[in-house]
């Protein structure tokens, strides 16, 4: 069967529908299971849920933005295959949206206030990054994850051994940004300057931090 092609009025109409359903509904995830789910609860103090739970709304925004990054990058990739790919992993990202959402609410906290402004200025990155072309928009997926992978490395630290619902989660959002910058650098994504990847850490501490409060 041919494969229906989107006009580009469609194409700003599934995406506007996407970051609806990302800052203000359930995102549309795959056939996979919350890791946590046959976990037994940790006896944790109210401190102890309160900084998990802001930190795993720190991770829940990351999502967004990597939903956000995705959709724009989608929306301008010129290759098909590229395209795809950048969809798949889109998908598999909001499986994270809808486990770090779940984490956060069973441990009391909330979702940021900030998401929308986060959502918007990394809609329009990625956009940027697909016109920039599919080898640069690739670069950059490859580039996010690998910050990514570090800044899941520093929270596991963060969080007890014996939370393991929390540690599941992280644990497997890890190796799925793992092979989701594996699969930008296979379609061909370049490594980006130096400037670039000193700008990107430089975005995402300042995310970390209005968002932990926030």
């Amino acid at each position: 069967m041919e494969q229906r092609r989107f006009s580009p009025a469609d194409s700003l109409l599934i995406s506007a529908d996407q970051a609806l359903r990302t800052l203000f509904g359930r995102p549309q995830v795959t056939e996979r299971r919350n890791p946590s789910l046959d976990l037994p609860e940790a006896e944790l103090s109210e401190v102890q849920r309160d900084h998990i739970a802001r930190l795993m709304r720190i991770n829940h925004t990351g999502e967004v933005c990597a939903q956000a990054l995705y959709q724009g990058q989608a929306l301008t990739a010129r290759d098909p295959v590229v395209r795809s790919s950048m969809e798949r992993s889109a998908a598999e990202e909001n499986d994270h949206l809808d486990w770090c959402e779940q984490r956060v609410e069973e441990l009391g906290g909330r979702l940021s206030l900030l998401n929308p402004l986060w959502y918007a200025g990394s809609f329009a990155i990625g956009a940027a990054a697909g016109i920039a072309g599919d080898r640069w928009s690739l670069g950059f997926v490859s580039e996010t994850e690998r910050q990514v992978e570090s800044h899941l490395d520093g929270h596991l630290n963060e969080v007890p051994d014996e939370d393991q619902r929390t540690r599941s989660i992280l644990e497997q959002m890890k190796t799925d940004e793992i092979e989701h910058g594996r699969k930008a650098r296979d379609h061909g994504g370049v490594p980006l300057p130096a400037p670039i990847r000193t700008l990107m850490k430089i975005t995402a501490k300042l995310m970390t931090k209005s968002v932990y409060r926030i």
